[in-house]
């Protein structure tokens, strides 16, 4: 819930009229997007090679394989290994939850309850706190009881909990889903269950911002150890969960029959209290305190192999529910005596819900417009389909930031740690029913700035003297007003034609650029497309290139164009190569095209200048004789070995020669080792994964693609890169031109026409006609008292305020972070400014302003009301995928984890009203950091699973550096539709999964479609026309078109996910208990993963626990 500080008073901004005279209306943006959907990446949609799980020490293990599959395991495609079944029977995964959830008011905290007895891992822990005492022991063994049934499970590894169990590997086949290769099987955590007290009311500050706080015991009775019994029939591990596009989690805990145990090696419990302190009554703010008492027939998760062999206990009924947040295994209990480890366990229900979160916003503030006349307003969250008036400030969709109060000084500023950012994304495209940016032509003049900090005009800027002169807002600088821009004001001191000139009154516009804002002062040339096809004998084989070939007969009737014109003004090129390149005459006067060879790769040169860049219908025949031609030409080829930077320099040189910017559209194949500039050598090394030099995997192998990236920024060339690898290669290498040229990197792994064609199109047709920025350069400014300093995004800066773009389209952004060089003015506030100058598609030069207003404060409650956590999780992802660059993984891990603590204890300390050391208390706009960061933490690139290769990791890590707030926001947290029993999105965990049920899962890149056991036969028929669950196909990638509604809701459904987002997610059918399953949970985020990730309930503990240590 957004709490609003009042806003100082600000001239109120008026509506834009439909139409200003004298100002034509941009089609820029505003257009709908093409209607190809997005894309999912490479290697999480198509199949990789296969892995097999980590054996136990002295077990050598084979190297992962990319042959062909044996016969028997003919459709895994790629050398994929197969996964083998573990059986559930057809049963609920989790308690049957047909009761709603209660959710508690945005003010309540969330009650916490008595701890219950948890086996630990043995001696390889290393996570956190300090080892129990003697004394603490010794209470301890006095009160040992036996306790009820625990389920093993796999040990977090990433936190520090300790090192993952080795575990056999069980094999099967997985079809070509697209993602990863074999997963062992693991072991599953229990669901802990526990009950609170209520208790008195403490006091309570005057208006504290709004919390949510857990509370943990500060005392509780003597804990039990859990006694050892084997599996009864019937009952399994849950397979170790995956490291996957995003991350996967673990297994859920199975559901035990009465009288079930189990339980591995003895341990001692951690310190304990006395029973005796009495429950806390229930407080104003909603917490609860801790209650008494040990709770017997708790379950707990234990990390290391199960012993077998004593006996089962009588049956004993399950425990009532209880919370509890306050404890993660500490880090020397291996050295005490060996006793039984205890841990405690909240109730996963009781915690926040993004889920619910998300559904209280769309209810709150989805039916209202938001308007942006007022200063530091914190917009909905982006999940929620609001519509935006433009009344001074930027939309949303242009500029969000961590906070929309920020500290007047910067001791402030460091105190909370909050990091002060912003996300924007230029060109971003609006919905059709919100208008594109205004466009303002000033003529010969240009656009009116100040004269000190070229700040441009804007409705902040405040005119004085009649009207003759205007204070900048930014530098305080008085600035005369021109003669043929002067006007008279109002008895407010505003001018009367402010609500005629969108530079006045409105938050985003653009300015028509003059001579004196272009190159060499000359008007640009429309830019132009090269299409450079790799034609080596992978390409030839795999059916690409003749796919390719007849796709851009028809799309290149599709480039884009500017508003009303009919024809695209963009000229286009073609080139082969393999070893050596091709580069193709396609003049219209030529009867047939053209080739000519450049085998001399090491000193490219263009051989042609005249009919190399054509318009598309002038050369249109000779354009659709050379596609024919080039399958066949190549048909019979035997050229394996390709070139790479030579490719690029080519390009590069013909745009120059052209004196044009423009797109260079890459289609490569296999890592390029033929001699030549920018060579390469295969140096996938996974011994390095959690060394110090982990680090090299994710730098460029040499420095040549960085010299090339800075002559393609220089020349306006901006590279998108389409990859089919079967094998390694080097994505950290070939991703860095188009990383620094704002270009865009596609991976489709083990490419075959059958099952990747649809998902490569829709990409290819998206990105060749959205509309491009060319040649662009974004300056960020901002009022006295902060400035930008650092940058993050897929761009070249060669100083330290220049953010160089050779392209820049409507879905990059570049997030800013802001740091105090002096003090800030409550009453005046913050502004800032963003502007990007670039060439437009039919060749103008244009400058697009964003304006935002923000309040500044001096209580930090100010500060915390009025943060967006989304934002923030932004930020914190693309600074440490950047971080992974200079330091180990582990290093960038420790440092989010102490930050976010560090947020979050002096919020505690500063804001929230007294109360236990044993609640954890969070800040109503920041309740879901801890989820979100720990989702983070777990993904492939800071938490690595087995399977996940180093391309995998470079591929996701260049992606996460441009995404916009929506995209990383499902991406860390995906979201979960049940289809069958209409409910609100799911929480994100295996246990609340219905076997009745069917459920589809997207995360921006990937869509599964999971089908319980025992959905209803009608239901299989209708979705699938089949008559059981037993015929479905796993794996299965399209639905039938089925003339019913279920089948017509679910395909409506899928297709309205894929518009939104910018690249196509391969659909894939997963069945319970099917080998694709490992791949399905390895997205319930809020589950423990194989890879070592805590699940949200052990983070929120650690969090916790981690808060309480700064405090004390």
């Amino acid at each position: 819930m957004n709490v609003n500080q009042s806003a100082p008073p600000v001239p109120p901004f008026g509506q834009p009229q439909p139409v200003y005279p004298g100002y034509h209306q941009s089609s820029y943006g505003g257009q709908p997007g093409s209607t190809a959907p997005p894309t999912p990446y490479g290697a999480y949609n198509g199949p990789v090679p296969g892995y097999q799980q980590t054996p136990p020490p002295g077990v050598s293990r084979a190297p992962p394989s990319s042959e062909a599959p044996p016969a028997s395991t003919a459709q895994a495609p790629c050398g994929q290994a197969a996964y083998g079944q573990f059986g559930q029977g057809d049963v609920q995964n989790g308690p049957s939850s047909t009761v709603q959830m209660q959710r508690f008011p945005g003010s309540q905290p969330f009650g916490s309850v008595p701890l219950a007895p948890v086996v630990s891992q043995p001696a390889v822990l290393q996570p956190y706190g300090p080892p129990p005492t003697s004394a603490q022991v010794t209470a301890q063994l006095a009160g040992m009881q036996i306790s009820g049934a625990v389920a093993p499970t796999l040990p977090p590894v990433g936190l520090g909990y300790g090192p993952p169990t080795s575990l056999g590997s069980a094999s099967g086949s997985f079809p070509n889903s697209g993602l990863y290769g074999s997963y062992p099987q693991g072991q599953a955590p229990p669901l802990s269950q526990a009950q609170g007290h209520l208790g008195a009311q403490p006091p309570q500050r005057s208006a504290p911002p709004q919390a949510s706080s857990f509370t943990s015991p500060a005392s509780g009775g003597p804990r039990m150890p859990s006694m050892t019994g084997p599996l009864l029939p019937g009952q399994s591990f849950g397979g170790p969960s995956v490291s996957q596009p995003n991350h996967v989690s673990s297994p859920p805990p199975q559901t035990l029959p009465p009288g079930t145990q189990m339980t591995g090696p003895p341990g001692p419990p951690p310190p304990m209290h006395s029973s005796q302190q009495p429950g806390y009554q229930l407080q104003q703010n909603g917490s609860f305190g801790p209650a008494r008492g040990p709770q017997p027939n708790y379950g707990s998760p234990y990390p290391g192999a199960p012993t077998f062999g004593s006996q089962p206990g009588p049956p004993q009924p399950l425990p009532p529910k209880r919370l509890d947040p306050d404890a993660i295994p500490s880090p020397q209990l291996n050295e005490l005596p060996p006793q039984q480890k205890t841990r405690h366990r909240i109730d996963p229900d009781a915690i926040p819900s993004p889920i619910q979160v998300i559904e209280d916003d769309r209810n709150n503030r989805g039916s209202e417009p938001f308007v942006t006349g007022v200063r530091g307003q914190v917009p909905p969250l982006v999940t929620t389909n609001f519509l935006v008036k433009d009344q001074g400030n930027a939309s949303p969709r242009y500029i969000r930031c961590t906070s929309y109060n920020i500290p007047c000084t910067s001791d402030m500023a460091k105190q909370a740690q909050v990091p002060l950012a912003a996300v924007i994304k230029p060109l971003a495209r609006l919905p059709p029913e919100e208008a594109s940016p205004y466009v303002v032509d000033h003529g010969e003049s240009g656009p009116l700035r100040c004269n000190r900090c070229k700040a441009y005009m804007c409705p902040f800027m405040q005119f004085v003297e009649g009207g003759r002169r205007f204070q900048c807002c930014f530098c305080s600088c008085i600035n005369d007003v021109p003669p043929q821009y002067f006007q008279h004001l109002d008895h407010t001191g505003k001018r009367v034609d402010a609500y005629d000139r969108p530079e006045l009154s409105l938050g985003s516009y653009e300015f028509l650029a003059t001579v004196d804002y272009c190159k060499n002062n000359k008007f640009p040339s429309p830019p132009a497309f090269i299409f450079m096809i790799d034609v080596s004998y992978n390409a030839i084989r795999s059916g690409l290139v003749r796919l390719l070939c007849e796709e851009l007969k028809s799309l290149l009737d599709f480039l884009p164009r500017e508003g009303g014109a009919e024809e695209s003004a963009i000229r286009v090129g073609f080139v082969t190569y393999n070893k050596v390149l091709h580069f193709y005459n396609v003049k219209s006067s030529l009867a047939q095209p053209q080739m000519m060879v450049v085998s001399d790769v090491a000193d490219m040169f263009v051989p042609l200048l005249d009919g190399f860049l054509v318009n598309v219908s002038e050369s249109r025949a000779v354009i659709t004789s050379l596609l024919d031609q080039i399958p066949e030409m190549f048909a019979d080829t035997r050229e394996t070995e390709t070139v790479f930077a030579p490719v690029i320099q080519a390009g590069m040189e013909a745009l120059k020669a052209a004196e044009c910017a423009g797109k260079l559209f890459l289609f490569h194949t296999s890592l390029p080792i033929a001699e030549a500039p920018g060579k390469l050598k295969n140096r996938d090394d996974r011994k390095l994964i959690n060394t110090d030099k982990e680090k090299t995997l994710f730098q460029p192998q040499t420095g040549a693609y960085q010299t090339l990236a800075k002559e393609c920024v220089a020349q306006g060339c901006c590279v998108d890169l389409f990859l089919f690898p079967n094998q390694y290669v080097d994505v950290a290498t070939l991703s860095v031109v188009p990383q620094l040229t704002g270009g865009s990197v596609y991976k489709y792994a083990c490419f075959q026409v059958e099952n990747d064609q649809e998902r490569f199109l829709s990409d290819l047709r998206r990105d060749v006609q959205k509309l491009v920025g060319f040649d662009a350069v974004m300056r960020v400014r901002t009022s006295t008292g902060i400035r930008a300093v650092d940058f993050f995004g897929a761009f070249y800066m060669s100083n330290t305020t220049d953010v160089e773009l050779a392209g820049l389209d409507g879905d990059k952004t570049v997030t800013v972070e802001f740091k105090h060089d002096d003090r800030l003015n409550e009453e005046s506030g913050a502004l800032l400014q963003c502007a990007l100058l670039y060439t437009s598609c039919a060749g103008q030069r244009r400058l697009r302003i964003h304006n935002l207003a923000l309040n500044c404060c001096t209580q930090l409650a100010d500060l915390y009301r009025n943060c967006e956590t989304d934002t923030l999780i932004n930020y914190m992802a693309k600074f440490a995928y950047r971080g992974v660059l200079n330091s180990p993984v582990k290093t960038v891990r420790d440092t989010l984890i102490t930050q976010c603590a560090q947020i979050l204890a002096c919020y505690r300390k500063n804001c929230a009203s007294p109360s236990s050391a044993g609640q954890l208390i969070l800040p109503e706009c920041m309740k879901l950091l801890p989820v979100y960061l720990n989702c983070v933490l777990k993904s492939d690139v800071l938490q690595p699973g087995a399977e996940v290769t180093t391309d995998d990791r470079a591929y996701v890590r260049q992606l996460v550096t441009s995404m916009d707030v929506a995209e990383t926001n499902v991406f860390f947290y995906p979201r979960l539709l049940p289809l069958v029993r209409l409910r609100v999105t799911e929480r994100f965990s295996f246990l609340k999964l219905s076997n009745g049920d069917i459920y589809l899962l997207e995360n921006g890149l990937n869509l599964f479609l999971w089908v319980g056991a025992s959905v209803q036969q009608g239901v299989v028929q209708s979705l699938f026309s089949v008559s059981s669950f037993s015929q479905i196909t796993s794996g299965l990638s399209v639905l039938p078109v089925l003339d019913n509604p279920l089948s017509k809701k679910v395909r409506g459904l899928i297709d309205s996910l894929r518009a939104q987002r910018s690249r196509y997610m391969k659909l894939i059918v997963v069945k319970q208990e099917d080998k694709l399953e490992m791949l399905f949970k390895h997205f319930l985020v809020e589950d423990k993963s194989l890879s070592g990730g805590a699940s949200y309930v052990d983070f929120l503990c650690h969090m916790h626990k981690e808060i309480r240590q700064l405090l004390s």
